[in-house]
């Protein structure tokens, strides 16, 4: 009988640097997750994900492995109460004090045009932001939401029409209870010039031309807008909002951003 052969753990031998490392594992591995919505579905998407913890200052090298391993132990169940014990999951099988799991998807939300009442999937970018420091996980929401945005300036010194363009507007929001992608995004596109759609009819073109016409927002009108009803959400408790306007008569971007923690908020 062949005698088993050992083989040595590098990762866990000593470092005599002594200099601890804030952030060490694995970034950019993708994998299949199942995501419910608010209609009570649930998406099949692909996320990637970056997955880190710290790494004390007396040993050299972390477990590359073992982040793998626990995402497959999760094999598509990820909902946020799973990605908060993945946390805790990370932290224990890693021995580790702190944890940093971020992990981003496309999202997509069926809509129907204003007019023609055509339905389209409309795609978002979200991510989840965990973070775990001994036992506490804390989770972070971040929605990319794309609307429409029309200059008021524009508007008002131009004899005919005024220059709108595409935006991105982001919400980070640290939140007291349960919310629901979908009611952040619904937040963004109320405060729009106007939302976008995936599939438009001639009726609703004009619909929405129209419609941002009578709703011009600078960047800054946008961020505020949007601040004043994080604000008044009490599931929200802290947020920042920033709105990127891809300026069509620039070759520059206007930018605004607002941030707040509503528990020291004066």
């Amino acid at each position: 009988m062949n005698k088993p052969v050992t083989i040595p753990d590098v990762q866990s031998s000593a470092d005599k640097r002594h200099l601890a490392i804030d952030k060490v594992g694995i970034k950019d591995i993708k994998f299949p997750v199942r995501i419910k919505d608010r209609a009570g579905r649930e998406q099949h998407t692909i996320a990637n994900f970056n997955m880190y913890v710290n790494l004390p200052h007396n040993f050299k090298g972390t477990h590359m492995s073992r982040f793998v391993e626990i995402l497959n132990e999760h094999e598509y169940e990820i909902t946020v109460e799973s990605f908060k014990k993945m946390l805790s999951e990370m932290n224990r099988r890693l021995e580790a004090k702190t944890g940093h799991i971020e992990m981003t998807f496309t999202y997509f939300i069926r809509k129907e045009a204003p007019v023609s009442g055509i339905k389209s999937l409309m795609d978002y970018e979200v991510t989840f932001i965990g973070e775990i420091n001994d036992s506490t996980p804390v989770i972070t929401v971040k929605v990319v939401v794309p609307v429409t945005s029309l200059c008021p300036c524009s508007k008002k010194i131009s004899k005919h029409g005024a220059h709108n363009q595409r935006s991105h507007v982001t919400v980070t929001a640290k939140t007291n209870g349960f919310l629901w992608i979908e009611d952040l995004i619904d937040l963004v596109e109320k405060e729009a010039s106007c939302e976008l759609y995936g599939l438009l009819k001639r009726p609703d073109e004009k619909y929405v031309t129209e419609h941002a016409y009578e709703n011009p927002k600078f960047v800054e009108d946008m961020v505020r807008d949007i601040a004043v009803l994080l604000n008044q959400d009490d599931r929200v408790a802290t947020y920042m909002v920033e709105s990127e306007n891809f300026e069509s008569i620039h070759n520059h971007s206007a930018y605004a951003m607002i941030q707040s923690d509503k528990g020291t908020r004066e």
